[in-house]
Formats: structure tokens, C-alpha cells, sequence
């Protein structure tokens, strides 16, 4: 028995390693180029727009996505909290149009039209900005910080909390994140997971499977 119990205890620890081993590596304090996207309100808009910025709440989101869904209010407030603290929060929908008509840049507009929403809906049309930060899905978060270089790192990435269906429960970690960069601490949960509907890259073959 004590074997036994000895050898399962071993493999499991090999497939927890194994599991971690596949994982890819964190990547916080990734340099994040500057780029330009245009806003529902058919303006330009890119991270140099924002002179007196400490750092930005970037979130992939979309229009169709159930999960993205659950966050619209909290997104808002979070955008009115940080942003008179020099932090902004920017909205991208990577989504590819042409497989998903729901992604239309007209459907974003009538979304933030409903939702009052408090920040920037971009729209990532060739999916650059996403490739750049190697977003997988929506609802999808980083923070990135300005440097001493002044150029700007990534902080953060993962989910927005992990209590999509009660808001005021669970633990918000983007919003912690944000809060312990303010303080000049470092981020005490850089890494967690994100889960919601995938974002779909052109040319992928299986990517309407």
C-alpha cells in the first residue's frame, strides 16, 4: 500500500510539472509598442494621446461574447476610478468580421451606446494590437506601465476578477494590480488566467470549429 501510494504521488507530481512545463512562459515586463486604432466615435486613438499617462488598462473584449457581457458595468467603473489617477482604460475587439457579422463596427458603436460606456471602444481590424500582446480571448486584460525609459511594459494579464456572475465577490485582480503599481509595489498576481470566447486569427485554419 505504501508503495503504491508512493508511485501515485510521484506520477502525479510528474504531470504537475509536465502541466507547468507546457505552459507558456509568463511574459511581464514585455515592451508594448505604441499603436493607433479608431473609436466608435470614429477617432484615432493610440497610447501617445495620452500625455500625462502613468499606465493603461488594456481589455480585449467583443460584442457577441457572454462573458465580455458580464463586465460592461464593472469596466465602466473602473474607468471613472483610475483614470483621474493618470490610468486609462482602453476596450479592443480583435474579432475577426468577416467570420463573425456581429463584430461589426457598426454593432460596436450601438454596444456603447447602450452600455454609457466610460472609455474608448477600438477596433483592432487586423488584428494587429492583439498579435502584438498575444491576446487568446474575451474578456482579456493587461496592464502596461510606463518605465523609467519611458517606454511601456506589460504588468499584468489575465482575467478582470474571478466571479463573472457576482461582482462584488471573489478577488479582483486587474483592479489590484492597477492599485499596487499606483503604490510603487509590485504586482502580487502578474500572471492569472483568462477564460471567455476565443479570439480567432485570419488564416487560422480550424478557427470556425
Amino acid at each position: 500500500m505504501k508503495k503504491s501510494a508512493l508511485c501515485f504521488g510521484i506520477l502525479s507530481l510528474c504531470f504537475t510539472l509536465l502541466s507547468f512545463a507546457l505552459r507558456p512562459l509568463p511574459e511581464e515586463d514585455k515592451s508594448i509598442k505604441n499603436f493607433k486604432l479608431k473609436s466608435t466615435e470614429n477617432k484615432m486613438v493610440s497610447l501617445s494621446d495620452y500625455k500625462n499617462a502613468k499606465g493603461f488598462i488594456i481589455v480585449f473584449t467583443c460584442n457577441k461574447c457572454p462573458m465580455a457581457k458580464l463586465y460592461s458595468e464593472r469596466l465602466n467603473l473602473m474607468s471613472l476610478k483610475f483614470r483621474t489617477q493618470g490610468v486609462y482604460l482602453l476596450a479592443v475587439n480583435s474579432m475577426d468580421t468577416v467570420a463573425y457579422k456581429e463584430e461589426s463596427f457598426k454593432l460596436m458603436q450601438k454596444k456603447v451606446l447602450k452600455e454609457k460606456t466610460t472609455f474608448p471602444y477600438l477596433q483592432d481590424k487586423k488584428q494587429v494590437v492583439a498579435k502584438q500582446f498575444k491576446a487568446i480571448n474575451t474578456p482579456q486584460a493587461f496592464v502596461i506601465w510606463k518605465n523609467k525609459s519611458g517606454k511601456w511594459v506589460q504588468k499584468y494579464e489575465g482575467v478582470i476578477d474571478d466571479s463573472a456572475l457576482e461582482p462584488k465577490k471573489g478577488n479582483n485582480y486587474l483592479e489590484k494590480a492597477v492599485d499596487e503599481l499606483l503604490q510603487n509595489k509590485p504586482v502580487s498576481n502578474p500572471i492569472t488566467e483568462s477564460v471567455g470566447c476565443r479570439i480567432f486569427y485570419r488564416g487560422v485554419f480550424d478557427k470556425m470549429r
